[in-house]
């Protein structure tokens, strides 16, 4: 049974939960776009905007010193991240996903603790800047650990890295259904593939968005709303098919000020939705 004092403090939890969806959508942030900030500044500043759901970027957790990292990855402090979580948690942030990019020159000892740093971290959604060939060694590992694995694409058309729809298709052909797709619909403009098409054709293997807008030519990060994306088309598509796909905003061009950036990020994609 639950006492007075218990319920009140489910009560004070529940209030405290930040609500940023906007008819339907999920709006958050890729913590990337706090990279500036360390990670207690970087959920002050999310909490300050009113940004309910976050991506952990990996570099919000991992060692600043390069030299640490393949030990760190094979021995992650698993108690430290389960820490982690519970500041997300206690600002009313719903930690949705960890950005985490496995490589193919990784051992299978790192790309196995990767699914151990999800499982501490609370989440069942990775996001990787990874390699195509990776996929293979990948698929066995998400499914046994019932974690996806969302690939995330960039601009330059290179072999081996993800930035076509061909990419997608063939890392995820014939291979685990709980490997996906995390579009950055930025990136996928800037190659000069349309990301509400891809959106509307393959939505079923996305579980996640990076909401940026780009200049195509010459190539540039921009404000919303002053370069080519259609972040107005991506965010109605998900509004009126009802997809449960969050739009994770992420600032990568140069502004004055980090804080001032996402606010008006964030207000240029409610007014999107509207």
């Amino acid at each position: 049974m639950f006492t007075r004092r218990t319920f009140h403090k489910l009560a004070i939890a529940a209030f405290a939960k930040i609500n940023s969806t906007i008819h339907g959508v999920k709006i958050g942030a890729q913590t990337y776009s706090f990279r500036d900030r360390d990670l207690d500044a970087c959920i002050a500043a999310m909490k300050q905007i009113g940004l309910g759901a976050a991506e952990l970027f990996q570099g919000h957790v991992e060692p600043k010193d390069a030299s640490k990292l393949p030990s760190w990855r094979r021995n992650p402090p698993l108690e430290e991240l389960r820490g982690v979580r519970k500041k997300f948690d206690a600002a009313g942030i719903e930690l949705y996903a960890f950005n985490y990019s496995f490589r193919e020159d990784w051992s299978d000892e790192e790309l196995a603790r990767g699914f151990e740093i999800a499982r501490a971290l609370g989440v069942k959604y990775i996001t990787a800047s990874s390699n195509v060939s990776t996929a293979k060694r990948l698929s066995p590992l998400a499914e046994q650990n019932r974690i996806y694995v969302a690939f995330h694409n960039h601009s330059l058309l290179k072999p081996n890295e993800f930035a076509r729809p061909e990419d997608f298709e063939e890392a995820l052909a014939g291979r685990s259904r709980y490997l996906a797709i995390n579009l950055d619909i930025g990136h996928f403009t800037m190659a000069g593939y349309d990301p509400v098409t891809f959106l509307e054709e393959h939505h079923e293997r996305i579980i996640t968005l990076h909401i940026k807008d780009v200049r195509r030519n010459p190539p540039a990060f921009t404000p919303f709303g002053q370069g080519d994306t259609n972040i107005r088309g991506v965010l109605q598509v998900l509004k009126n098919k009802h997809l449960q796909i969050p739009a994770m905003i992420e600032y990568e061009y140069n502004g004055a000020d980090t804080i001032a950036e996402m606010k008006k990020s964030y207000a240029y994609c409610k007014s999107a939705l509207e």
